[in-house]
Order: structure tokens, then sequence, then C-alpha cells
């Protein structure tokens, strides 16, 4: 069945901003609050902002009832997760999204909120992988923010990115799925955890060792998640670790070690992830990915 788009946004409309997982200050908030009401929105800032629990915005069940009132209440037309870091796999379980499937709404970030994007698209809800409040005004990402305000709004984005030695050439549809490597095993097995046949995998990473990447890529080829993908975007990975002995493969040359076995095609260096230019991309919407010499181009159906 087709997944669920939430309505656009208009001027007007009334957003919030949360902390699913890592804090963030109203001062921190300060200048994407003034940029989404230079959009025409007004903003709300929710009770898990301007709070700490350890690196948490506050404990988690005050991230948790937070993420519930903004999900229940029909003013809010959209929530925007201020930042990534670590601690929405444990609140996902504890909230109800019984009211926000009868009035869908916008939800919105990247990084750990991958698993908000995955458990959505469980649901057969549309959501929005993109940059976050906390980095809308990163130096040189000005296209990402403005990706970004596009999808909210319901205007018309598309992506090219150039040709990689790596790539693999052919054309393919399907819904988009994926996000943070880290975070998509991390769902394996979970109520929140997402078929990738017949779509579009997009991948990102950072921080991670060489040897975990290759390991987590052996986990996604061992429980399935490539052999019947219809396409496969790879994004930034960024920073990547080594240990005293070098592994020898970049990122890229350990992702095409199996993705090479497979025919559908596949696009190196495409902009998402943790760098300036991070490209807002729609979870579950159909697309039509195309790989050859000239580059990669993304486009929704």
């Amino acid at each position: 069945m087709p997944t669920t788009v939430p309505p656009s946004l208009r001027p007007g409309d009334q957003v919030a901003i949360v902390c699913p997982a890592r804090k963030a200050s109203h001062e921190e908030l300060n200048a994407a609050v003034a940029t989404l009401e230079s959009w025409g929105l007004r903003v709300v800032l929710g009770a898990s902002t301007n709070v700490a629990h350890h690196q948490f915005g506050g404990e988690d069940e005050i991230r948790r009832q937070d993420f519930q009132q903004q999900l229940d209440n029909p003013e809010i037309r959209a929530i925007l997760c201020a930042r990534g870091g670590y601690g929405t796999t444990r609140i996902i379980d504890g909230i109800d999204f019984s009211r926000f499937g009868e009035a869908p709404k916008w939800i919105a970030g990247f990084s750990d909120i991958t698993t908000l994007n995955c458990h959505l698209l469980r649901l057969g809800h549309q959501s929005i992988h993109g940059v976050m409040p906390l980095l809308f005004h990163v130096e040189g990402g000005e296209d990402s923010l403005e990706s970004l305000r596009r999808a909210l709004f319901g205007e018309a984005i598309s992506y090219a990115a150039p040709a990689h030695p790596l790539n693999q050439p052919g054309t393919a549809t399907g819904e988009l799925v994926g996000g943070n490597l880290s975070i998509l095993q991390t769902l394996t097995g979970t109520q929140s955890d997402v078929s990738t046949a017949g779509r579009i995998l997009f991948l990102e990473d950072i921080d991670e060792y060489l040897y975990a990447i290759d390991r987590m890529m052996v986990h996604l080829d061992r429980t399935g998640k490539l052999a019947g993908l219809a396409g496969l975007v790879v994004g930034h990975f960024t920073n990547p670790q080594d240990n005293a002995v070098p592994y020898g493969q970049t990122p890229q040359e350990i992702i095409d070690h199996y993705a090479g076995r497979y025919n559908f095609p596949v696009a190196y260096d495409f902009p998402v992830g943790h760098e300036p230019q991070n490209q807002a991309l729609i979870v579950g919407r159909e697309a039509r990915l195309t790989v050859d010499a000239s580059g990669t181009r993304l486009e929704y159906i």
C-alpha cells in the first residue's frame, strides 16, 4: 500500500522543536527559531528543550511525554527534532502513534532520528530525513536548509551528484528508506525495523571505525537487506576512524565490496549525512534513481 503523505505546511502553521535524543538549549536554538519564523511559521519549544539529564534532553520520560504531546496536539503541524546524538531508541516503544495515524504531520531529523524515520515508515507514513535546527546555519549548508523548507512546504525537489568511480550504473524506482547505518543495524528485529525489498536504500554515518562499517555491512547483507534492493545511495561517511593496524579500505570501498555483488544501481558521494550538504530526503516517497556516466540523479515520482 502507498505511504501516507502528511499535509504540506503553510504560512501561519505552528511547528514544534523537541529533543528526543541529545540536549539542546534555547540559546542554541534561537537562530533556527528565527529562520522558521521567517518562513511564516509559529514555533513552540517543547519541554525537552533547554533541560538536561547527562547528555540527554531530559530524562527518558520527559522526552517521551514531550514528543507524545506534540504528536497528539492538532495545532502542531510538524515536529522538528533539534538534534541527534543518542536516545530515540530509548523512548520509541513508549510512544503511541494512534492519534498521529488519524492526522499525520511531518516529522523531520536525521542521524539518531533514523529511528523515527524507520518507525513511521513501518507504520505506513512518510517523514523527512533532513537537517535539524541545531545545524540550520552550518556554513555551506544553505542548500540543505532550503531543501528542508521545500520538503515541508510541498515544493518540488530533485537532486544530482557527480560521477564517482565506484558507481554502478542503472535506473531504479522505489520508495526511499534508510538513514544512519549504525541506527539501521540497531533497529534490526525490533518494532521499528523496516523492509528494504524493492526500495532505494540510502546510508550515511559519522565517527565509525572502518572495521565497524564493514561489520554493519556484513550484517545488512546477512539479514537480506541488500539482496532485494532496487537501488543504493551512499551518502557521507564523515570522519571515519581506524586502528593502529590500518583497515586498508575507505568506507566507500567497504560498501562496494558488498554492493558489488548485486546488479542494482549504486550512487556514491550523494549529498546526505553529517556534512553541510545534507539534502532533505522524504523517507517512504517513491523516487527514481538514475546512475550513469554523467553522475547521479534522484527525483520523486
